[in-house]
Formats: C-alpha cells, structure tokens, sequence
C-alpha cells in the first residue's frame, strides 16, 4: 500500500524501515499520519516475511509531536470528534507498542511532545548526540496524555516526573538516564549502532520473540484498557480548556502565552 505520510522499506532479511516521511513538517503527527501508521503497524505485524522493524523520521528531526493545525481542529470541533481524534491517537500508540515484532527507535533528531511518546512505544530507542527532547505541551496549555502511559511505563513514575510537567528540554545524555535511549551515539555512528541492535534477532525464532515480547509486557507494569481511557478523557478534557485555547492561539499569533512570566 502506498502512504503519503510514511514509507516502508523491508530489506531481503525481513528488516523493515518505518520512517515518518513529512520532513517539512519535522514528522508532526497528523491526522492523516496517524492513520497511516495504525495501518502500516498492522500490516507489519501480519507480514510473516518481517523480523524485525525500525522506526525513523525523514530530514532533521524524529517526530515534533502533534500537528498544531491538528491540535487547533480538535478544539474547534464537537465533543464527539475530539473523542473520536482522541481514541484514533491512543489506538496508533497501542498499535506500534503491541507490534509482535521488535520495534527499534533510530532517533536521528529531535523529539518533543508525541515524539517522545513514539520513542517510548519503541522496545529500545537509540539516538544521537545533540538531539533535544521534552514533553513540551504544557507549555501549550495542554498535557502529555494518550502518550502518558507509555512514557510512564519506560521512564517509571520518579524518572518520568523530572520532566512530565515543565516543559523543560534535555539533552541525549539525559534522555539515557531517563531510561528513554537506550544509548546516545555519534551521527555517523548511528546506523552501525542500529545494526547492532537489529542482527541478534536475525538468529531468533521469530514466533518465540513474539511470545517473549508479549510476556514481557504481560509481566511488566502493563498498560490496561483503563489506563488508556483515561488518557483519551483527559486529552479531551484538555482540548476543550481555556488554558489550550490559549496556548494554541498565542503561538499561532507568535506572542506569549498570558501565563508567561
């Protein structure tokens, strides 16, 4: 299938390259994206030729989160869209993090926002050197929900808190010891870095790397339907506040939001 927002490119042992190809937008997550990715995640997980799947983005950044004009469409829609919007993000995220397949990060720029939340659905994520991360939408007057579990479970509560709720940009180096990277690597090394990660699966049972995935997950904090219903509500819940309207509004209108300080 083609998509205009991502490509697929599998290689003759089974590698498949899932990279968000909307460079001139730095990899923003539209509506358009979404879909295509909550597609693209099932149709590698029914690909019985694919092993192993490596997530990217096109140009400079990985993925600078959610569209804005996106953002901007769900506050100015009903109550019944934004929930619809809403559950369509939080199905694309349960998609890739469910992949019966290793899902590999190869960050080879910047992540903010929902950038972070697809490095987080990712089973290891390496970056590189002088990338800037941060959970930005508070800034915005909204709050890093439908990702939230997932940011969660790979940061845990204490990691997770340093930066959930301030906005604050970081570095690679601490986007490692926040447990996001795995490891933060040289541009030019990045690719050799990701080979790494990819070739020990080459010499698995496909079918018991699926099991093994999916007992981990089962044995591990999980992330139940509750957990992610209450990230729809509240993303929702969220579009719809004065504060969000505010913060979309100025940063179209390129000024300050009025809690600046």
């Amino acid at each position: 299938m083609a998509y205009a927002t991502i490509t697929i490119d599998t290689d003759p042992r089974g590698v498949a390259q899932l990279t968000l190809d909307r460079a001139d937008k730095h990899n923003a997550l539209s509506a358009q994206m979404i879909a295509e990715l909550t597609d693209a995640a099932q149709v590698l997980a029914a690909d019985t030729q694919v092993r192993v799947v490596v997530l990217t983005g096109a140009g400079a950044s990985f993925c600078a989160g959610g569209d804005l004009g996106w953002m901007q469409a769900q506050m100015a829609a009903d109550g019944a869209t934004r929930a619809t919007e809403a559950r369509k993000l939080a199905a694309m995220l349960g998609a890739l993090n469910g992949l019966p397949k290793p899902l590999i990060g190869r960050v080879q720029g910047q992540a903010f926002g929902g950038g972070v939340g697809m490095m987080a659905v990712c089973d290891v994520a390496v970056g590189v050197q002088g990338a800037k991360f941060g959970l930005t939408e508070t800034r915005l007057g909204l709050i890093p929900a439908t990702i939230g579990p997932y940011v969660l479970g790979r940061m845990g509560e204490a990691m997770a808190r340093r930066v959930f709720m301030s906005a604050r940009v970081f570095g690679a180096d601490e986007a490692v010891r926040l447990g996001l990277l795995a490891r933060a690597v040289a541009p030019d090394d990045l690719d050799a870095a990701i080979e790494a990660e990819v070739t020990p699966y080459l010499a698995c049972a496909p079918g018991a790397v699926a099991q093994a995935k999916a007992l981990a997950q089962r044995l591990g904090a999980g992330i139940g339907a509750d957990a992610v219903e209450h990230s729809i509500a509240e993303l929702v819940t969220r579009w719809e506040s004065d504060e969000a309207a505010e913060g979309i509004a100025a940063f179209f209108e390129k000024r300050k939001p009025r809690w600046v300080r």
